[in-house]
């Protein structure tokens, strides 16, 4: 009896780390997809699964941050879209690749500049300026580009997504890299970690002296920055710029982040997180696909998998709420 109450303490305690917990649903998963197909552990596969996870990954890091702080971005995905519009049309133009990486990353910057005077200056709800301002450079990018895929990128453009190192391309190990630099500087950063008492009580770090406005402008850069870096890898790894690129990529975001242990409510989560979050939705995709099944229902797993994911959150905040 003794051995057992143990154990249900044990596991009490693994599942209460929601990052231990990930990882331990994540190697059964493994497991039950190995049984189910051998293809699930080869090379080949376990490289596509890092690759789509290289496009969501970088961008789950700058969202989580977001989260943490209280914000949240729904213009990712266009954002996404614009920065390998932008980039594409200046390949196009004739400017190299250089200049045009910089015009990318530099589209995407001003939406994230625009998001954040919106939400911290002028005190529009993040919900809303995000949602408005998606619409606003979907729209933007179609009358850019005329509606079309911009096509026939330079090879000195479409190296930095298709290039491979010891075997890996290129955009997992910027992936690796931003995920590992985003998770030290949020655990060890006295300036990102200001975010956790932001969307703690963001009243409260106002009268420590934080100087809340400016970090939120920084947020919404950032993550947009990151956005606009997963555009132009999967605009160099495809060879073109579509313009319907990152439809419903903040959804997938948002459930990977709060997967990871972020909250609505600001205040939780860590990068570190987030990643686990959208290696686990990369995963299930990757198995769904591998049973054969219809990509429509994986939309819908999504879905699914997004209000389970709030429910708990509300869940938890609810028996926070009432131990205090």
């Amino acid at each position: 009896m003794f051995k057992v109450q143990k154990l249900i303490k044990v596991l009490k305690f693994v599942f209460g780390m929601r990052e231990m917990a990930l990882v331990l649903v994540l190697l059964v998963i493994g497991v039950i997809m190995t049984s189910i197909s051998p293809v699930f552990l080869s090379y080949l596969n376990l490289r596509a699964i890092l690759m789509a996870l290289s496009v969501e990954a970088p961008i789950a890091v700058g969202m989580v941050i977001l989260l943490i702080s209280g914000g949240l971005d729904l213009s990712v995905g266009s954002t996404l879209a614009f920065a390998g519009v932008a980039a594409g049309l200046s390949l196009n133009a004739g400017l190299p690749a250089p200049v045009s990486i910089l015009v990318g990353l530099l589209a995407a910057l001003g939406v994230g500049l625009a998001n954040g005077l919106l939400v911290a200056k002028v005190g529009i709800n993040p919900f809303i300026t995000t949602l408005g301002m998606m619409t606003i450079v979907r729209g933007l990018l179609l009358v850019l580009a005329g509606g079309r895929a911009v096509l026939n990128l330079t090879h000195s453009f479409t190296v930095i997504g298709q290039g491979v190192l010891f075997g890996v391309q290129y955009p997992i190990y910027v992936m690796l890299i931003i995920v590992i630099v985003g998770d030290i500087l949020m655990r060890n950063s006295r300036f990102f970690r200001q975010n956790y008492y932001i969307g703690g009580n963001e009243k409260a770090a106002r009268l420590t002296g934080i100087n809340v406005n400016l970090m939120k402008i920084f947020n919404f850069c950032l993550t947009a920055f990151l956005a606009g870096v997963a555009g132009l890898l999967i605009t160099a790894r495809f060879g073109s710029a579509s313009v319907t690129v990152g439809s419903g990529l903040e959804l997938k975001v948002i459930t990977a982040a709060i997967i990871g242990g972020a909250s609505l409510s600001g205040g939780e989560g860590s990068v570190f997180g987030a990643f686990l979050g959208a290696l686990l939705m990369a995963v299930i995709a990757n198995a769904l696909n591998l049973m054969g099944v219809d990509v429509f229902w994986q939309t819908l797993v999504t879905g699914v998998i997004l209000i389970t994911a709030v429910v708990i959150d509300q869940v938890n905040e609810q028996r926070k709420r009432g131990q205090q």
